[in-house]
């Protein structure tokens, strides 16, 4: 198993902190925060931040920097939506995606792992990807708690309609993901990005 590099662990670390400020958008601009099914989903940048560390880190550090984020917030620090923390939220409607962005991340980062030379197109597919995991354990786990425990009876498709309003953002943000690391490969020494390879 290849070992961790100083500049691998730092750009996990970077990418634990990215996590904990996107999903924290609606502490300072609450009108992003969305009343769904008597819960309140907030708008945020976390799939974009789980999307670019697969696309930037490859999928066992980017595994690893949404593994290490979820345990900094089951731990108490408040870096989970609207500075909550606690492993009580992974057991909330909105817990699946939290749980997701490592598979987002993996999937993300195995892709661009496997894509020959950069491109939006090949970027673009992994994070359209990452977007289809993010969506589907979410969505499936918010209508499981809410029709469960929560005994808030909703309908599959209702579940997923209440999600468009994310999912259109969410898929604009794949696009900007695609662009920004594409631009970001022409800038930063190839050693530093565990998806490309030194030529």
């Amino acid at each position: 198993m290849k070992r961790l590099r100083t500049i691998d662990l730092t750009f996990g670390a970077v990418f634990v902190c990215l996590m904990a400020i996107g999903a924290n958008i609606t502490v300072w601009f609450p009108f992003l925060a969305l009343p769904i099914g008597g819960a309140t989903v907030p708008l945020s940048l976390q799939t974009f931040f789980a999307t670019i560390a697969g696309l930037m880190l490859g999928k066992r550090l980017g595994a690893i920097s949404m593994i290490t984020y979820i345990l900094v917030g089951m731990a108490g620090v408040p870096v989970f939506a609207q500075m909550k923390a606690g492993p009580m939220q992974l057991i909330s409607p909105t817990g699946g995606f939290i749980i997701s962005f490592i598979v987002v991340a993996f999937f993300t980062g195995l892709i661009a792992e496997r894509s020959s030379k950069p491109s939006v197109p090949k970027y673009g597919l992994a994070a359209a990807i990452g977007l289809a995991f993010n969506y589907g354990i979410g969505v499936t786990y918010m209508y499981a708690a809410m029709n469960t425990w929560l005994e808030l009876t909703i309908s599959y498709s209702v579940a997923w309609s209440s999600m468009i309003p994310f999912l259109v953002k969410d898929i604009g943000l794949a696009f900007l993901a695609a662009l920004f690391m594409v631009s970001l490969v022409k800038r930063v020494p190839s050693r530093w990005l565990s998806t490309v390879k030194a030529s």
